[in-house]
């Protein structure tokens, strides 16, 4: 009999999310205030850096309680979560300029090709002598690679704000709140697809790279590339910031039914898993 003590501490954990949330925006409106009535800008550093990793670390942790018999680790996650983003955007900024010259619907996919497999690059580096069998371990894994990688990205975008605003404080934090609202359905999503196929179709020692896993590669390729191509053609038809609306929508849309369908599946095959290894203890 499952005693009602376990059942609260596991409904507790699985709000671990919320109170992550509801602290850091807690704690980043506080840096913004205290910022204000100081006038000291050795604020700004750790305020922008609150506001662009709270939803990234928020959305992890709301997977990771969720993770069920997975054998996957804390630490190992926010491995996957600094490497993701430290390699993946270093990757995408030594590449970009190589094979980008200027923005247009084409270079958009060649940008998502780039930076898709920058941030499996975190994934592959914890996981490359692991038993890959789990695809519930390769989504959470995916998704802190990418939700890294987003953080690191909003740090970069919310200090060119503020430089290019002369230091406008409301611009720098216009532009954290947004790209945080925004990071949970893109890089996120995206690496998580990638990465659990990976890991359902790889072997015990050796990640495989077979059809599959291409098919995923370029569906989260093809997902990453409408985020920003979707506006780029639409924008003569409805006004500025509604293209944006419309076309980022649509794809946040699509990841999160796939991720989600994904997820499903991740969860029942864990569940007959250990069912069946329940029936052979018993055995």
């Amino acid at each position: 009999m499952i005693d009602n003590q376990q059942i609260v501490i596991k409904k507790d954990r699985k709000l671990a999310w919320l109170r992550v949330l509801v602290t850091g925006l807690l704690l980043f409106f506080a840096g913004i205030l205290i910022m204000v009535l100081t006038g000291n800008p050795n604020l700004f550093p750790t305020v922008e850096m609150i506001g662009s990793f709270l939803v990234p670390v928020t959305f992890v942790v709301f997977l990771y309680e969720r993770r069920h018999w997975s054998q996957l680790s804390l630490p190992t996650t926010a491995l996957s979560f600094f490497y993701g983003g430290v390699l993946g955007v270093l990757a995408a900024s030594l590449l970009e300029p190589i094979f980008i010259r200027q923005l247009t619907v084409f270079n958009v996919f060649v940008i998502a090709v780039i930076e898709e497999s920058a941030k499996l690059l975190g994934v592959l580096v914890i996981a490359r002598h692991w038993r890959h069998t789990s695809e519930m371990d390769g989504l959470i894994l995916g998704a802190a690679a990418g939700m890294g990688f987003a953080a690191l990205e909003s740090s970069g975008y919310a200090f060119t704000a503020f430089l290019m605003s002369g230091g406008s404080l409301t611009a720098t934090v216009g532009v954290t709140l947004l790209r945080g609202v925004l990071a949970p359905v893109g890089h996120g999503v995206w690496t998580a697809i990638l990465a659990g196929v990976l890991f359902r179709e790889s072997g015990e020692q050796h990640f495989h790279f077979n059809w599959k896993v291409l098919v995923a590669f370029l569906t989260v390729v093809l997902l990453h590339g409408l985020w920003d191509g979707i506006p780029m053609l639409i924008t003569t038809y409805v006004s500025t910031g509604l293209d944006v609306f419309i076309g980022q929508s649509l794809v946040a849309g699509l990841g999160l039914f796939i991720l989600w369908w994904q997820w499903r599946e991740a969860r029942r095959l864990q569940e007959d898993q250990h069912q069946l290894l329940g029936e052979a203890s018993a055995a």
